[in-house]
């Protein structure tokens, strides 16, 4: 494993994770992720965080850093779950769970409501959408929680829940990504 990324800001700012090189797996970049932290604020204390399709962990790793008091990641790659696992030992982060199962099989299952989501799928293979239902539908979602969702930049993200606004939303390169507040129930 050679690939790394390192937490921009709170508790392990500057701190360096690995993620190994899996089919689909791309890390939020730097300028993103900065974004994202802006528009929520540096400080998250207390929040509970789902990261879906968690990959490199970056965004759940940056929550956590922040005070988030329990972060949850959802990843199917054996080989990423080993990898996440090793960084939660190097940072010693208690407060985050793995997950090791596919993401459709965990949003059909027993549900929790979190504060955070992060929604980063792998492109062109049509999860979005679904995945902003089951969310919605199956409870997962405290009564004012943000969702965050990264897809291609072309992505028409068309079938948002209309409890959903959006809050703000950028393009980097081939990405698009969105920050929506949940509105009622």
């Amino acid at each position: 494993m050679r690939n790394e990324l390192r937490i921009i800001g709170g508790t392990w700012r500057s701190r360096k994770i690995r993620f190994p090189d899996v089919p689909g797996l791309r890390p939020t970049p730097d300028r993103v992720r900065e974004t994202l932290f802006n528009w929520l604020g540096q400080d998250l204390e207390g929040l509970t965080c789902l990261e879906l399709f968690a990959g490199s962990g970056a965004l759940s790793f940056e929550a956590a850093s922040r005070g988030a008091k329990r972060v949850v990641l959802v990843e199917r790659s054996t080989e990423a779950c080993a990898a996440l696992k090793q960084s939660c030992d190097l940072l010693q982060a208690r407060m985050v769970q793995i997950v090791p199962m596919d993401v459709t099989r965990f949003l059909a299952g027993s549900a929790e409501p979190f504060d955070l989501v992060f929604l980063d799928p792998p492109f062109h293979q049509g999860l979005v959408d679904p995945c902003c239902r089951l969310l919605e539908e199956n409870g997962w979602l405290a009564p004012h929680a943000y969702i965050y969702i990264e897809a291609e930049k072309e992505k028409v993200l068309g079938q948002i829940p209309d409890t959903w606004q959006i809050h703000r939303q950028k393009q980097a390169g081939e990405l698009g990504y969105h920050l929506y507040k949940r509105i009622s129930a």
